[in-house]
């Protein structure tokens, strides 16, 4: 196949290597398209290769990367889909798959106009492990590979063949799920991530000065636990005001993480292997640190992750305080970010989004 991955980061670089090594016809689109080398590995957390791979090319060229690819990968932040989906467009033709690497952030909506033109959008709920990169263009490690995917698409009735296609390159099972919303509810990042900023910097405000960068997981607090459980609660009110939907997969994160109170929630997300020295996203300013507010912890795990899941308890007709009082304070500080709105792709209502979804 010729498949093509956009962005070259974590998980651009992890999936390079993966589809390369399966001897596919892999290019790479990418603004830094000269730091790269055509030679990728993934390594293990002792830096040993567990996977290399030669990608034919790389480029910032539109029409080299998509014309005539057979798949695409899209796994840019959720708050440059819109921009990615316009560039992918003009390639489009029918049944050319376009994977949401994960499927969260409304990228299922930006490339609706794609849909149109007869491709195929399909979204993973979670990335396949926790990867980061050793040498940008060069070597990502990648470590705790989850046991399964869990995948939807739209049309609904190409998830079994997307399944197949993600099995292929990864070497892992992957599981349909009932449909996409089961994808854009799943309460990962757009929860996780925003329940831990708001919970350190709720008292930011300009001319605040931190004197240290606190570790993001292993220095995790009750007091962000409880609010990510309120969080993690809401969205499984909102799915069961869905009843049209079958969105037995969106899983509470008491499931995921085996974790009933926030005691045992901290515990467990302070020990995940795979989150250990990721640090809080800061800059240094006047001798100390400030809010990352470019970080894409907070352009798109607010404005293209915390947004969506109110937009929807809205549509369904679910208060939502805990999200609605972690938006108020990111609204504050962020001032004019642009955000994510259903409105933007023509869902204005109930009906339209229960359309869209069922498709």
């Amino acid at each position: 196949m010729k498949i093509t991955i956009v962005g070259g980061g974590n998980v651009g670089t992890q999936f390079a290597v993966h589809c390369a090594a399966k001897g596919h016809q892999v290019s790479i689109y990418t603004p830094h398209f000269q730091e790269f080398q055509k030679h990728l590995t993934i390594v293990d957390e002792k830096g040993n290769v567990q996977k290399e791979g030669w990608v034919h090319s790389v480029t910032e060229n539109a029409e080299e990367a998509f014309s005539g690819a057979e798949c695409i990968f899209v796994t840019v932040p959720a708050f440059r889909m819109r921009y990615i989906a316009e560039k992918i467009l003009p390639y489009v033709g029918n049944g050319v798959k376009i994977g949401l690497i994960p499927g969260s952030g409304g990228g299922e909506c930006a490339f609706r106009s794609c849909l149109a033109k007869g491709g195929i959008v399909f979204g993973i709920q979670r990335v396949p492990s926790v990867a980061r990169l050793v040498t940008y263009g060069r070597t990502v490690r990648a470590t705790g590979y989850r046991e399964q995917l869990l995948l939807a698409a739209l049309p609904r009735k190409k998830t079994k063949e997307c399944c197949a296609l993600m099995e292929e390159l990864l070497d892992m099972p992957c599981a349909k799920l009932p449909g996409y919303l089961n994808v854009t509810l799943t309460p990962s990042n757009p929860v996780i991530h925003t329940s831990r900023l708001y919970t350190l910097f709720q008292n930011y405000t300009e001319g605040i000065c931190y004197d240290r960068v606190p570790l993001f997981y292993e220095e995790w607090d009750e007091e962000s636990s409880l609010l990510l459980l309120e969080c993690d609660g809401e969205v499984q009110q909102i799915c069961k005001a869905l009843p049209a939907f079958d969105l037995q997969e969106v899983k509470s994160l008491k499931k995921h993480y085996e974790s009933n109170t926030a005691e045992e929630l901290t515990r467990k997300i302070r020990s995940i292997e795979g989150f250990q020295g990721i640090k809080t996203p800061m800059v240094p300013k006047d001798g100390g640190y400030i809010p990352d507010l470019d970080s894409r912890y907070f352009t798109a795990d607010f404005s293209y992750g915390l947004s969506i899941l109110r937009q929807i308890g809205e549509f369904a007709g679910v208060a939502t305080p805990a999200m609605t009082r972690i938006s108020g304070w990111y609204e504050k500080i962020a001032k004019h970010r642009e955000s994510f709105n259903y409105r933007d792709y023509g869902i204005d209502n109930p009906e339209q989004f229960q359309a869209f979804y069922a498709g």
